[in-house]
C-alpha cells in the first residue's frame, strides 16, 4: 500500500537508507513497496537487490517537485516505465527547463497526483489522485468519491520515528537556511509519514474498498528486471565483437614489433595469451575506446599517462595506452584482469590539467550524449560541519559553536543544545548532503544511461548520473577515468618553450632512451628534483639520497615506499637497511631471493604478494590476485577467501614446507597486503618523473618557466623562482614591455607573469599584452596611459612593482607623473599619431629610493623578494656552515641560517605532535631540519622568513639532517617608508 517511499537520496528530506526501507517493509507484513526518491534516482539498483534479499518486491518510482512543489509521482510499471521516468528528470536538468507541471504521455508508467490540478475526468487511463489517510473523511463531501476508480492511497514514508522526524526538520532547515523556529508546515513533510502497522490503511480506507483496490493493481502490475550485467557497457567499437577483436589483434602485433621489434619471442607470447583473455572476457571494446581516446588526444598535441593496474598489460603498451613495458618490470597481466576479478578493468589515463576538458568533450561528441556521463559522488555530512550546520539551524551564536566544535569534550562550557546537536549530528551523519562530480570516471553505455539512471547537468557542461563509481560497479558498468595532473602540463609546456626559446624539437616520448641517459640519472642520483613529478617532495629527496637511486627500476621501488602505509610500517627502513647491507638479512626461502631479489626480499608491490602466493603454494596467478584482494578488503569471512586459505596451506604441505615455514610466508603475505602499492601505478609515474627529470637536466631555465606556469607544484612559486635562479636564470619583475599574462622566458632571462601580481586585475593583465602585440611596445608612462584605460590604483601597482623600469625613471618621479598624463576618467581607442603629443614639463626634487624599496615592494606585490632573503636581514651572520658542509660534521652541534619552506606534521605513538622542516640556505641549497615534540613546543616556528637554528647534524644512511634544539626568528631590515 505503500506507492511514496523516501530514502535519504531524497536529498535533506529522506531519512532512511535504501537497505533499511525493505527492512522495515517487512517487519510492517509489506509484499512490495515503491521507492520514489525526490527528483533523485541514486539507489535505484541498491534498493532493487535489498528488496531481493528481504523478499519484498521491487518498484521503482520518481517524486517530480519544481521549487519544492510536489507535482505527481512516476511509477514505473517495467524496465522501459523506468527508462521514460529518468528521461523526463534528464530532460529538466539538461536543458534547464521547469519540469511540466502536468505530467507528459508516459506510456509505461503510473501517474500520480497529490491534489487534483484539473478535471479529474480528463486524467489518462494511468493516471490517479492519491488520497492521503487523514484526507479519507473529506471524501465524503467531495466529488472525487463519484470517481473512485481514480482514486489510490497516497501515505508516503519518509522516516522511521519520531527521532527521525526530528533530525528530517533539521535536514530541512538545512536545506532552506533558515533556523528552525521559521520551518513552515508546508516545508516539511508530516509527522506520519512512516510505516504504519498491519491493517492500519486497509481500516481507514475500509468504506473505499475500491481504493484500496486500485492501489494494490499498480503494485501487482509492476514488474522491475534490472540487474547488473557487463552488457550495460558499450559492446563493440567497431560495430562488431569479430571485427573489434580482428581490430584490436592488428594494432597489437603492429605495436610489439614497434616496441619490442618483430622476432621478441616473449612479447609475441604475452601478446597473444592476453588477447585471447581479453576476447574471451568481452573487453576488446574497452581497450579500443581507451586507444580511440589516446588516438584523439595524440592528434591533438596533448600529453597522456596511462597507469594504474592497466598498465600491467602488454597489449596496453603495445598500442600506445601506457609506456610501461612489463616485461621489462616483469607484471603479470592477471593482476588487471582474470576470470575471477568481479570488479571490471580500471585504466587511468592522465592528461593535463588544461587538456582534459577537450578530451571529456570528444568522448560525449564521440560515443553520444544519450550514452556518456560522468560519474558522481556524493559530499555527506560529516564531523565538524554537521556541528556547525545543526548549530545554525538551532540559532547558537558563532562563539557557542566553535566551543562546542573545538572542545567537543568540554561539556561544562557547551551551550544547552549541544546535547540535541551531538545526537542528531550523529543521525545525519554520513547522510548524502549534495551531488558532485567524480575526480574522473566516464561511463559509455550500450543502451541509454537512461534505462539505469537519470543526468543532472553540472556547471563545466558536461552531466552525471545520479550513482557513485560503487553504485555504477554494482551495475557491472565499466568506467573510463579520465583524469588531469599538472606534472603534463610541465612536460608540454617545457617542450613548447625549449622550440620558441632554442629552436629545438624534443622527443619526450623517447623514454626508453631517457631511462638510460646518464647524465638523468646522475640528475637523479643527486635527489636534485625540484619540479619534477612525484619526486620532488622533501621526503623524496631525502629517499634518493639514501638509496643512491640512479635508475628506472629503483625509482619505480622508491615511488612505492616512500607511500604512507609503507612507512609507516617500518618497512621502508627495513628496505633501506637492506639496500645498504645485502648481506645483513637471509632470504625466508629460495622463491623469495628469485622473485624478490630486487627489492631485498621486501614486499613492497601488490605484484609482490601475488609473486609469493603464486611461486612459493602454486595457487594460480588470478587466484593469487583474488587472495590478496581479498586481504586488502572486508572479505576475510567470505568462501572464496577460506577455499584459497585453505588451498594455500594444503599446496604448501604437499610441497613438504615446514608448518612453521609455511605460516611465516602466510603471516607476511597478510601483513604485506595491507599496504603493497600496485608497481604498474609506480612504474607509470616514474616514467613520467624521468620525462621531467630529462628537462630539467637539459633545458632547466625554459622547464622552471613550465613549472611557475602550471601551479599546483610540491612548493610555492616562490620556490621555483628561486630554482630557476639556481640554474642560472635572470629573474625580472613584470616589465609592460616583456612579461605576459604568464611567466615568459627570452634567452636566459625569465620575466615574472602579471598573473603573481596581487591584486592585478586579470582584465587589465591582457589588455596590456594584446595592446602591446598590437601596437608595438609602450614608449613611455603617458604612451602607456594613452593606450590602455586602467584605474589610479591599478596603474600603481604597475609603478610599485617596477613595470615601467625601461624608462629610466624612478618609482617616486613615476608616481609623479601620473598625475599629470592619467586621467581614468578619458576611455582611450588606440589611433596612430605622428607626434608625441607634449604635456608640462616640471622639476622635481631628487627623490632617492632606498636599496631595499624594490625588495619591500615584491614581497607585498608578489608575496615574495626576487633578491635574495637573506640580503634583507639585520644580520651580517649566515651560520657556522652551509648546507654543503653538513656531511663534515655529523653529530656535531652547529648554528645554520636557513630561509623558511616548508614543514611537514607529524604526531607521534604518543600523541605528541613534532615537526620536519625544509630550508634553503644563504648559498641557495636545501637543507632539512627535525623539531622533536620537545623542542618545537619550546621553540616554535613563527611564519616565513629567516631563522637561526641551533642543532645537531644527524646522518641517516649519508643523508644529513639537523635535529633542532633552539632556534630563533630573525628580523629584516626596516623598511624606512614607514
Amino acid at each position: 500500500m505503500y506507492l511514496n517511499c523516501h530514502s535519504y537520496f531524497s536529498l535533506k528530506y529522506g531519512t532512511i537508507t535504501p537497505e533499511a526501507l525493505p527492512k522495515l517493509a517487512k517487519s510492517h507484513h509489506q509484499s512490495a513497496i515503491v521507492l520514489t526518491d525526490i527528483n533523485n534516482t541514486s539507489c535505484a539498483f541498491q534498493f532493487v537487490r535489498a528488496c531481493r534479499a528481504e523478499g519484498i518486491k521491487p518498484i521503482l518510482g520518481i517524486e517530480f517537485r519544481e521549487e519544492g512543489q510536489f507535482l505527481y509521482l512516476g511509477i514505473a510499471k517495467n524496465d522501459d516505465g523506468w527508462q521514460e521516468l529518468c528521461t523526463l528528470l534528464t530532460h529538466a536538468s539538461i536543458t534547464g527547463d521547469p519540469l511540466p507541471k502536468i505530467a507528459p504521455e508516459l506510456q509505461h508508467c503510473y501517474v500520480v497526483y497529490p491534489t487534483i490540478t484539473k478535471g479529474i475526468e480528463t486524467l489518462k487511463d494511468n493516471e490517479y489522485v492519491g488520497i492521503r489517510p487523514e484526507e479519507v473523511n473529506h471524501l465524503y463531501t467531495s466529488y472525487l468519491k463519484n470517481h473512485l476508480e481514480k482514486l489510490v492511497i497516497l501515505a508516503p514514508v519518509t522516516f522511521k520515528n519520531k527521532d527521525d522526524f526530528n533530525a528530517h526538520r533539521l535536514l530541512r532547515c538545512i536545506d532552506l537556511n533558515i533556523i528552525l523556529s521559521k520551518l513552515k508546515p508546508g516545508e516539511h513533510a508530516k509527522p506520519d509519514e512512516v510505516f504504519h502497522e498491519k491493517g492500519y490503511l486497509e481500516q481507514v480506507f475500509e468504506q473505499y474498498p475500491q481504493i484500496i483496490a486500485n492501489t494494490q493493481y499498480i503494485l501487482d502490475n509492476c514488474h522491475i528486471d534490472i540487474d547488473a550485467s557487463p552488457q550495460h557497457n558499450r559492446r563493440t567499437f567497431t560495430g562488431n565483437e569479430a571485427d573489434d577483436f580482428k581490430l584490436l589483434t592488428k594494432l597489437a602485433v603492429n605495436g610489439y614489433k614497434k616496441r619490442y621489434g618483430s622476432n621478441h619471442k616473449k612479447a609475441i607470447d604475452r601478446t597473444q595469451k592476453e588477447l585471447k583473455v581479453i576476447r574471451d572476457m568481452g573487453f576488446c571494446a574497452y581497450f579500443l575506446i581507451t586507444w580511440d581516446i589516446i588516438r584523439y588526444a595524440s592528434s591533438a598535441g596533448y600529453f597522456h599517462v596511462g597507469r594504474g593496474s592497466g598498465a600491467n598489460s602488454i597489449v596496453a603498451y603495445n598500442i600506445g595506452i601506457t609506456d610501461v613495458d612489463p616485461l621489462e618490470l616483469d607484471l603479470y597481466f592477471e593482476r588487471f584482469i582474470n576470470p575471477f576479478r568481479s570488479s571490471p578493468p580500471d585504466f587511468d589515463i592522465d592528461f593535463s590539467w588544461n587538456n582534459r576538458d577537450d578530451v571529456t568533450d570528444y568522448i560525449f561528441k564521440r560515443y553520444g550524449h544519450e550514452h556518456t556521463a560522468l560519474l558522481a559522488t556524493y559530499n555527506t555530512f560529516k564531523g565538524k560541519s554537521i556541528i556547525r550546520e545543526l548549530g545554525k539551524v538551532l540559532g547558537l551564536p558563532k562563539n557557542d559553536i566553535d566551543t562546542i566544535v573545538n572542545e567537543p569534550q568540554a561539556t561544562e562550557k557547551h551551550h544547552p543544545f549541544a546535547k540535541p546537536i551531538f545526537k542528531y549530528g550523529k543521525m545525519i551523519e554520513n547522510f548524502p548532503n549534495y551531488l558532485s562530480v567524480h575526480a574522473g570516471g566516464i561511463l559509455i553505455s550500450e543502451q541509454p544511461l537512461t534505462r539505469h539512471t537519470a543526468l543532472q547537468m553540472m556547471p563545466k557542461g558536461f552531466p552525471v548520473t545520479h550513482f557513485d563509481m560503487y553504485g555504477a560497479e554494482d551495475l557491472a558498468y565499466h568506467k573510463y577515468d579520465i583524469l588531469s595532473q599538472r606534472g603534463l602540463g610541465h612536460i608540454r609546456d617545457a617542450v613548447d618553450y625549449v622550440h620558441q626559446n632554442q629552436g629545438k624539437s624534443i622527443d619526450i616520448h623517447n623514454i626508453s632512451a631517457i631511462k638510460e641517459d646518464p647524465n638523468v640519472k646522475a640528475q637523479l642520483k643527486s635527489g636534485h628534483c625540484i619540479g619534477c613529478f612525484y619526486i620532488e617532495s622533501p621526503a623524496m629527496r631525502g629517499l634518493l639520497h639514501k638509496l643512491r637511486c640512479d635508475n628506472y627500476v629503483h625509482l619505480v621501488a622508491a615511488s612505492s615506499i616512500i607511500r604512507p602505509g609503507v612507512a609507516q610500517s617500518g618497512m621502508m627502513r627495513e628496505y633501506i637497511t637492506r639496500f645498504h647491507h645485502p648481506d645483513s638479512f637471509t632470504y625466508l626461502h629460495p622463491v623469495f631471493r628469485e622473485h624478490l631479489g630486487e627489492t631485498f626480499g621486501v614486499m613492497v608491490y601488490q605484484e609482490d604478494v601475488m609473486k609469493i602466493v603464486h611461486h612459493f603454494s602454486g595457487l594460480a596467478l588470478d587466484e593469487s590476485d583474488i587472495l590478496r584482494r581479498i586481504m586488502t578488503g572486508k572479505k576475510k569471512n567470505s568462501d572464496t577467501f577460506r577455499q584459497l586459505q585453505d588451498k594455500y596451506f594444503s599446496n604448501c604441505k604437499a610441497r613438504g614446507y615446514p608448518d612453521d615455514l609455511t605460516q611465516e610466508v602466510w603471516r607476511q603475505i597478510e601483513s604485506f597486503s595491507g599496504y603493497s602499492f600496485c608497481k604498474a601505478h609506480s612504474a607509470s609515474f616514474a616514467a613520467e618523473s624521468f620525462q621531467s627529470l630529462y628537462l630539467k637536466t637539459y633545458y632547466p631555465l625554459e622547464f622552471m618557466t613550465a613549472v611557475i606556469n602550471n601551479f599546483g607544484g610540491f612548493y610555492s612559486t616562490e620556490q621555483y623562482v628561486h630554482e630557476a635562479r639556481m640554474s642560472g636564470g635572470i629573474i625580472e619583475a613584470p616589465c609592460i614591455n616583456n612579461s605576459t599574462f604568464l611567466t615568459n622566458i627570452d634567452g636566459k632571462t625569465i620575466y615574472i607573469g602579471f598573473i603573481h601580481l596581487a591584486n592585478l586585475e586579470h582584465k587589465i593583465a591582457h589588455k596590456i599584452v594584446e595592446e602591446r602585440l598590437e601596437h608595438g611596445d609602450y614608449r613611455s608612462l603617458g604612451d602607456f596611459t594613452n593606450r590602455v584605460d586602467i584605474s589610479k590604483e591599478q596603474l600603481e601597482i604597475l609603478i610599485r612593482i617596477g613595470a615601467f623600469r625601461f624608462t629610466g625613471m624612478g618609482k617616486y618621479q613615476l608616481m609623479w607623473e601620473k598625475n599629470t598624463v592619467h586621467n581614468p576618467a578619458i576611455k582611450h581607442v588606440y589611433t596612430t599619431t605622428l607626434f608625441d603629443t607634449d604635456t608640462e614639463t616640471y622639476t622635481l626634487p631628487e627623490l632617492a629610493e632606498d636599496p631595499h624599496e624594490q625588495a619591500f615592494d615584491e614581497i607585498e606585490l608578489l608575496g615574495f623578494p626576487l633578491c635574495s632573503p637573506f640580503d634583507l636581514l639585520q644580520t651580517a651572520f649566515r651560520g657556522d656552515i652551509m648546507a654543503r658542509q653538513m656531511h663534515r660534521y655529523n653529530n656535531k652541534i652547529v648554528q645554520m641560517v636557513g630561509y623558511y619552506v616548508c614543514r611537514k606534521w607529524v604526531t607521534t605513538i604518543r600523541g605528541e605532535v613534532m615537526n620536519f622542516g625544509t630550508w634553503t640556505d644563504p648559498e641557495g641549497h636545501f637543507f632539512d631540519t627535525v623539531h622533536f615534540p620537545q623542542s618545537l613546543a619550546k621553540y616554535p616556528l613563527k611564519g616565513r622568513g629567516c631563522y637561526v637554528i641551533t642543532g645537531k647534524i644527524v646522518e641517516d644512511f649519508g643523508f644529513p639532517g639537523l635535529e633542532v634544539i633552539k632556534l630563533e626568528k630573525l628580523p629584516y631590515i626596516q623598511d624606512r617608508r614607514y
